[in-house]
């Protein structure tokens, strides 16, 4: 694409001026390392559930998605439903307990510190372990969000690659580094309105150009009749019961993704949840509906004369979106769609930062170098964490081959695998016990590692589904064969269901 004429350009600029007013306020509003890190559990229902969906979906729902259903077609539904659920199940069985249980383990701030006062784990080794892992995989999720955003700038201004994530890269540090929590969640609150606007405009006006969804799927029947079954792949081959499952199997991701539990934990009350709740299925859906729509609308699109006309020729699928608004739009609206790309990057990148800015601080630096630290002290080096963990991300980003949907999922693996069986079975089971939290986190966040590296038959099954299982197994199976919680456990699990009544 040709570099954005000026307007689209001051418009853009503009946005990220409003984002970074929004985290100059939040900056003024954050004292110590409750505010940092979790907001002082103030969050509304729709803070609550837009940044809870904005951090979850992030670039990959406005690049991943459409550029799946670019290039595979109708077998794309398979990953949105199984996503739409996972959100479903998380706040209906997750976000009100998880409220009230950190509220009620001394004021858990972060996951890990949840698991170490949960069972009552005062060696710690519960919140280092799982400090571990939120920082290994984050570190890829962070480098998925960079990627995105290089994307993005080469598309807009014409950068080059590198140059284009380490810009982006230093926008989304500055409101994060000073604002924190506050800064993240309200300027979420902003970019999930957004990213929803882009995702209703674009489609339609994309089909209009198409003539119509009839027409977009008449000419897919035209273009590849394999685009148009769900349970046949691109090629005509029939997609295996490995493949439908690795694609449902992305929903079990969502109830061991820190930065999501992060919301629930920051609610102000557990009464706003099922508002909330509402608020984040409607947005996730329909955000998911046009994600789809904006892929087969535009293969419609660069398969008519009209792509011809422009002279555009798209080498790489995730970039579907901005084509279509490069080429359809006025450069000022265009600023305004394409500042929605960077809506949804930031609003995760910022999360995972601030997330593993916080196990560094609170569950590294707090436990293992200075247990007397301050609060104070704490977020100093929480923001100096936030600085350190951007810049390895951004080692891993500059590899420009790297897929932003493929960063993803292996992210949302090791972390649903690491930690989604210990917190749901955390909230719900009173027989779980320290080494059962322990052997679960372990044998979860290592069988994705080791499953990632294999291939061929079973080896094809997405990790995330091997890992969740093996994990469940073996916090059951620890659990029972070691001795039961003492009483200080057993009673917290009694406080928090009175609570819950």
């Amino acid at each position: 694409m040709d570099t954005f004429p000026l307007a689209i350009t001051a418009t853009f600029i503009a946005y990220l001026l409003v984002v970074l007013f929004i985290g100059y306020i939040a900056w003024r509003r954050t004292h110590n390392a409750s505010d940092y890190f979790l907001a002082n559990r103030q969050l509304g229902p729709w803070p609550a559930a837009l940044s809870a969906g904005a951090s979850d979906m992030s670039g990959w729902l406005l690049l991943g998605v459409p550029g799946l259903a670019f290039v595979s077609g109708l077998e794309v539904v398979w990953l949105a439903g199984g996503l739409l659920l996972g959100t479903w199940a998380n706040w209906l069985l997750v976000a009100k307990r998880f409220r009230v249980y950190t509220e009620r383990a001394q004021e858990s701030i972060t996951l890990p510190e949840y698991f170490s006062r949960r069972f009552n784990d005062n060696a710690r080794v519960l919140q280092v372990i799982a400090a571990f892992f939120i920082l290994l995989f984050f570190l890829f999720y962070t480098s998925s969000g960079l990627v995105a955003g290089g994307k993005l700038f080469t598309a807009v201004f014409g950068f080059d690659y590198v140059v284009a994530v380490v810009i982006g890269a230093l926008f989304i540090v500055s409101y994060t580094l000073f604002g924190g929590f506050f800064a993240v969640c309200w300027t979420d609150l902003v970019q999930g309105l957004l990213m929803l606007a882009a995702l209703f405009i674009v489609p339609i006006v994309a089909l209009q150009a198409t003539d119509g969804v009839d027409a977009v799927f008449h000419s897919m029947q035209q273009i590849n009749p394999n685009l148009l079954t769900l349970f046949d792949n691109n090629r005509g081959e029939p997609l295996t019961v490995i493949a439908i499952v690795s694609l449902l199997g992305w929903g079990l991701g969502y109830f061991g993704q820190p930065h999501i539990l992060a919301r629930f934990a920051a609610v102000h009350s557990q009464a706003v949840i099922p508002t909330a709740r509402r608020i984040a299925v409607t947005w996730t859906g329909l955000c998911l509906v046009g994600a789809m729509f904006v892929g087969f609308a535009g293969l419609v699109y660069m398969n008519s004369s009209l792509a011809g006309h422009t002279g555009i020729i798209l080498n790489d699928p995730e970039a579907i979106f901005m084509v279509l608004v490069d080429t359809l739009f006025h450069p000022v609206i265009a600023g305004i769609l394409l500042a929605a790309v960077l809506a949804a990057i930031m609003s995760t990148v910022d999360s995972q930062l601030l997330v593993s800015s916080s196990a560094l601080a609170e569950d590294f630096y707090r436990v293992v170098v200075n247990k007397q630290a301050s609060s104070e002290r704490v977020m100093l080096i929480g923001r100096l964490a936030v600085v350190i963990i951007l810049l390895i991300a951004l080692a891993l980003a500059i590899q420009d081959d790297a897929s932003v949907l493929m960063l993803v999922s292996y992210a949302w693996a090791g972390l649903g695998a690491a930690f989604g069986p210990a917190v749901l079975l955390s909230l719900f089971w009173r027989r779980m016990n320290r080494a059962g939290a322990l052997a679960g986190i372990l044998v979860g966040g290592l069988t994705v590692l080791v499953w990632k590296q294999l291939e061929g038959g079973i080896f094809d099954l997405y990790e995330l589904i091997p890992g969740f299982i093996f994990s469940l197994f073996a916090i059951v199976v620890v659990s029972w064969l070691t001795k039961k919680p003492d009483h200080q456990v057993d009673a917290l699990f009694d406080e928090v269901e009175s609570a819950l009544q």
